[in-house]
């Protein structure tokens, strides 16, 4: 019997922890790091990553059409790429520090600051609300002061 009740507790732990980790890769921090790893690492390989299918695993469909319908008209905002705020970025440096940090929740809408970089840090702020059960991403906006 005492046999029986430890594996019964170590199958509850294993599975509160699944449920746990679970749940930790679907917050929007960890949406806005895979989004960021899966963004860099395809931009890397000289592919422009909005007009990948994978993009809408990330971001939500409606922004997704709304950017691409502004690539093809030459309208993206701001002359820099729409998701880092930056015109260049280091792919090394950025894939090892992709930092969001603490999630502030306005109504459904989850509002997410990420750092990226080690040498010389920049930061966007990740707009994300829940569609389908899954956060997407539907603005970046850049932390540089108005110009």
């Amino acid at each position: 019997m005492k046999r029986l009740l430890s594996i019964l507790a170590l199958f509850a732990f294993a599975f509160s922890s699944n449920v746990f980790a679970s749940g930790a890769a679907d917050s929007p921090e960890a949406r806005v790091s895979q989004f960021y790893t899966w963004y860099i690492k395809t931009g890397s390989d000289l592919t422009f990553p909005l007009l990948k299918e994978g993009i809408f695993e990330y971001v939500a469909k409606d922004t997704v059409n709304k950017l691409r319908s502004d690539y093809r008209h030459n309208r993206l905002p701001e002359d820099v790429d729409y998701f880092t705020k930056t015109q260049d970025e280091d792919d090394q440096d950025w894939l090892s520090h992709i930092a969001p940090r603490q999630v502030a929740m306005l109504g459904d809408v989850a509002v997410v600051p990420v750092m990226f970089g080690s040498k010389s840090q920049t930061g966007v702020v990740v707009f994300m609300r829940k569609i389908a059960g899954v956060w997407k991403i539907t603005k970046v906006d850049s932390t540089l002061d108005y110009r």
